[in-house]
């Protein structure tokens, strides 16, 4: 049996699938996933695993107690001829990922208690609890807006201004999940107390309808609510005596034996709106979920308990949050980092000096233009950072000075410059150094890459 197995090409980053025949040992494929491809329903079914699991059970003599079924859980049938003779009063699964919902487990146990389990069954794990508290951080809100660039140039400070209609998305509807523990206290100020959510009883029948749970608290302290922190913990048993949680840190109620986890994280959720907050005023926060995904809304009441909210996902309509993903927006906003550019490209432009930027949705043809730069092009090979770019030119009065190119890098002709001849003076690549044909390492720091390249006239 031949399969295309998927591999990440060293140069370019992007995915590439091979084909292996059917002598390829699945079976280190398997071990260096780490099973991650479990992540994706329809690879659960992968037939060699099914066969590595049978063999193990033949191995350890189970093979009269335990039966493997090489199918997704909503295939399962019951009956006398049936995969399963009768339905089962005990059921374990594990289907959380960092949003605890966002693998499907809502939909997966729904099925599995209309049509797998008996009414009175058992569940492992029993219980899950959602919790939420919110917080003001510049340093998370830029992760998910774009804030004013500042330039210094010989005539003064510039400043890149965003377009309107990027301040006004209400930003990407998915979850940022990370690691809470690795953020410094000093870069959020804490707004709520830790506020639990919602809960779901796995033992009972659970519903994947899209749902609304309020809960109403004081701040405490007046700040700008931007940003939900999001956790879980899950109840093994009935009576709660064997918990899981994951909760970070400060919220944890033994931080020193706190256990460390790489496959479930925390969440940071974006207000689709920063809000002002006063301290002591109460406020009411939502989280609403749908079949998959969980986000958060701040209203000045909590709706009626009987009453319905209706409230859509947020959604990006300004293009940015298409193109930048979350570590991007936090790039682009590090104004060190823009300063660090700004001084290695002083080094090599020159007043007569021609740039062109290949990068989709990269800000340093801006720069270059601040700094001096006689000519400007930047290629975005995307619709999408086409569109984009445009608004932030248009935005910062630069329509008429960068010249946009929508092309791939490797099309590119002489045409496509105006029929200029270049020879490349310096470039940024992307494994994420500086290098200069003129200047030594000492002069042009080492800087993260957008990968531009700074042409000039023969």
């Amino acid at each position: 049996m031949k399969v295309f197995c998927g591999r990440a090409n060293p140069t370019t980053g992007a995915m590439e699938w091979l084909e292996e025949d059917e002598h390829y040992d699945y079976h280190q494929e398997i071990a260096r996933s780490s099973y991650a491809d479990m992540l994706h329903d329809k690879d659960r079914v992968f037939k060699p695993m099914a066969d590595a699991a049978v063999k193990i059970v033949e191995e350890n003599g189970f093979s009269d107690k335990i039966k493997v079924i090489n199918k997704h859980s909503t295939e399962v049938t019951v009956g006398p001829d049936g995969d399963m003779p009768c339905r089962a009063n005990i059921l374990v699964t594990e289907l959380f990922d960092t949003e605890l919902i966002g693998e499907g487990a809502l939909p997966s146990y729904e099925h599995a208690h209309r049509h797998l389990v008996q009414e009175n069954c058992e569940a492992v794990p029993h219980r899950a609890t959602v919790y939420a508290q919110l917080v003001e951080s510049r340093r998370m809100w830029s992760w998910n807006k774009l804030f004013p660039v500042r330039v210094q140039t010989s005539l003064g400070e510039q400043v890149i201004i965003p377009p309107s209609d990027l301040e006004r998305c209400p930003g990407a509807p998915s979850v940022y999940d990370i690691q809470l523990n690795q953020v410094s206290p000093a870069d959020f100020t804490v707004l709520s107390d830790v506020l639990p959510m919602f809960s779901v009883d796995f033992s009972k029948q659970v519903s994947s309808s899209a749902a609304c749970h309020s809960r109403q608290f004081e701040p405490l302290a007046s700040g700008r609510a931007q940003v939900v922190l999001s956790w879980w913990d899950i109840e093994m048993d009935p009576e709660g005596k064997i918990k899981c949680t994951m909760a970070p840190f400060w919220a944890h109620s033994d931080p020193e034996g706190l256990q460390w986890r790489d496959h479930w994280m925390q969440c940071v959720y974006f207000l689709p709106q920063e809000e002002p907050v006063v301290q002591g005023a109460a406020l009411c926060l939502l989280a609403h979920h749908d079949d998959y995904c969980v986000w958060f809304s701040l209203q000045r009441t909590c709706p009626e308990e009987s009453g319905r909210v209706q409230h859509m996902r947020p959604v990006c309509d300004c293009q940015a949050h298409l193109l930048w993903n979350r570590p991007r927006f936090g790039e682009i906003n590090d104004q060190g980092r823009t300063d660090q550019y700004a001084q290695a490209l002083r080094t090599v432009l020159m007043p007569d000096s021609v740039c062109l930027c290949v990068s989709d949705g990269s800000l340093l043809s801006m720069l270059v233009h601040h700094l001096g730069a006689e000519q400007v092009f930047t290629v975005e090979s995307s619709a999408v950072s086409h569109n984009l770019m445009k608004k932030i030119f248009k935005a910062n009065h630069l329509e008429d000075k960068i010249n946009i190119i929508e092309k791939r890098p490797e099309f590119l002709t002489s045409a496509d410059l105006e029929g200029k001849k270049v020879r490349i003076r310096s470039f940024l690549v992307r494994l994420g150094l500086y290098e200069c044909g003129q200047c030594s390492p000492e002069v042009v720091p080492a800087l993260p890459c957008p990968l531009g390249l700074l042409v000039s006239p023969m």
